[in-house]
């Protein structure tokens, strides 16, 4: 057998863990190696090589390699829990900043169950003690998951359509974990565990410092949304995978779209109203991660703004644009249209003050092929029953719109903040639901190939993280633009994209990720969604243009 690693090639004349392989490398590398990708496939440091093919190790600086990270430390603190509280039942909730938002099931979070949870994961990590993937057959899987009550969940489907179902085993600890974990305890050396409202965080590093803990931003807005959200969905026993499923199966779903579609359309109305009473308000700024929805929203805020009386206008920041001689690069020397340096600051503050003030101006029309503003003769004025509606990655920094008074501005933060879980201990993350609607859209209107927008993910992630993120707590207001049924509605399009890409594609591993995930969810025959709903945009055929 011959395995490829970097630019050497390794004879073997026997299979080898991937760790035995690359024991020199993994103990030398300046970051921690948590997981490989062999033959575009992720794999835990004791997956055995058996076959030709090229290895890339995965470690705590990269993203996936965090991920693994954060996975492995879940799955510990889970088994601390066991441990310390055999008889009780902790729940993974969702993600705030470098951390899991978790709670107990019908009991308080005390500061002394928090200080003894600290202490044994402390001793698990430092006993190094080795995670195993096994494989349980039909009755013994069931009888772990009526015992351990989370047959109700991400493995419901297991049980009922395969024969073998795959655990991860730690000492006398099964669980599952979606996604790969570590192979060792000890990986995960930085961590906090701390009481946070009701429940608890598990903190960890971020991928850029990954061997330090970063200082803990509360981010209480954002907080306050995603609980409101998971209150809602557990009241209405719609916070689990399996239970969408049912509905679908006993033919109630349409109850559970319609709910969710008159949640948006209550909170669009309710930010309409707000913008309402203010009469000084004379802008809205919109910002938001990539595939939230930001266009169908702001369409309906337009008509919810004009029950109140108040007639939006558009004004598009793609426009002002810095000539292309000015425009700036990124590290590798290509043109940085996202920097809020790329956007002529200094005329489109002096636009917004002028059209503010009354007067008339003549917006420019960005050439984006010859990379310089035009004036065709658009002209554009205020009237007095007219607000300003801005859309753009920036909209939430007060450096875009510096001149404007702040009394005149009205934020507002819009993601697809995902609180839908597979069992106690699997959620669905907000940026796997913000790929799959990106999959979908680019697929049906751009006309990209799935392993396309993959690779270009992390780099959209990145330019997320430095313009979007940091900012959005200076909103007025976090809009929720997930619906607890998407990901059944949108896996008709994206299963066939997925299934498109090869083992031969670098972009396998992460389409096989998404794939375990999305096999189980139920199909929801797109003619269910309403045409106004925001799922619309990704999916076509809605009220609204684009």
């Amino acid at each position: 057998m011959k395995v490829q690693y970097k630019d050497k090639v390794i004879n073997l004349d026997k299979p080898m863990t991937i760790r035995n392989l690359l024991k020199e490398e993994i103990e030398n590398s300046e970051y921690m190696v948590v997981a490989a990708i062999f033959n575009n496939e992720y794999k835990n440091l004791e997956s055995m090589i058996k076959e030709d093919g090229k290895i890339e190790l995965i470690d705590i600086s990269s993203k996936e390699g965090m991920k693994v990270y954060r996975r492995t430390l879940v799955y510990i603190v889970g088994k601390a829990f066991e441990t310390i509280c055999p008889n009780k039942k902790m729940q993974v909730n969702y993600q705030l900043s470098n951390a899991m938002f978790c709670d107990m099931i019908d009991t308080e979070v005390t500061d002394e169950l928090i200080e003894k949870l600290t202490q044994e994961v402390r001793k698990i990590v430092k006993e190094n003690l080795e995670i195993k993937q096994v494989i349980m057959n039909r009755e013994e899987a069931t009888k772990f998951f009526e015992e351990t009550e989370t047959s109700k969940g991400r493995l419901q489907l297991d049980l009922e359509n395969n024969n073998e179902i795959f655990m991860y085993y730690c000492g006398d600890y099964y669980n599952y974990c979606y996604g790969t974990l570590a192979d060792r305890t000890g990986v995960t050396k930085i961590f906090e565990i701390a009481k946070y409202n009701d429940g608890f965080l598990i903190r960890y590093p971020s991928q850029n410092e990954p061997e330090r803990m970063p200082k803990f931003v509360k981010n209480k807005k954002l907080a306050w949304a995603m609980e409101e959200y998971d209150d809602i969905n557990k009241i209405l026993e719609m916070d689990r995978v399996y239970q969408i499923n049912e509905a679908m199966k006993e033919g109630t779903i349409k109850d559970i779209i319609l709910l969710a579609e008159a949640l948006h359309e209550k909170k669009i109305a309710k930010i309409a109203d707000n913008i309402a009473k203010n009469k000084n308000i004379k802008m809205v700024l919109i910002a938001g991660p990539s595939s939230s929805g930001k266009t169908t929203f702001a369409q309906r805020l337009g008509i919810q703004l004009k029950l109140n009386g108040i007639k939006p206008v558009t004004i598009s920041v793609d426009n002002y644009f810095v000539e292309r001689k000015d425009t700036p690069r990124d590290e590798n020397g290509e043109y940085d249209f996202e920097c809020l340096e790329s956007i002529d600051l200094e005329l489109f503050n002096d636009h917004l003050t002028k059209l503010l003030n009354g007067e008339e101006i003549e917006i420019p029309e960005f050439d984006f092929y010859v990379g310089t503003k035009r004036y065709n003769g658009k002209k554009l004025k205020l009237e007095k029953d007219e607000v300003l509606v801005i859309e753009g990655i920036h909209c939430l920094n007060d450096k875009l719109t510096s001149k404007i008074p702040a009394e005149q501005k009205y934020k507002i933060y819009i993601s697809a903040l995902t609180v839908l879980n597979l069992d106690r201990f699997n959620r669905i993350s907000t940026t796997d639901t913000r790929l799959i609607r990106r999959i979908v859209r680019d697929h049906q209107f751009r006309g990209y190939l799935a392993k396309q927008t993959i690779a270009t993910w992390n780099k959209v992630n990145d330019g997320e993280k430095k313009n979007i993120f940091p900012f959005q707590e200076e909103a007025n207001f976090i809009f929720n633009t997930s619906l607890v049924y998407e990901i059944g509605a949108l896996k008709p399009i994206i299963m066939p994209l997925l299934e498109e890409i090869t083992k031969e594609d670098a972009e396998y591993a992460e389409a096989s990720r998404l794939k375990n995930m999305l096999k189980y969810f139920e199909e929801i025959p797109k003619e269910y969604i309403p045409t106004n709903s925001l799922l619309k945009e990704f999916l076509g055929g809605g009220d609204f243009k684009y």
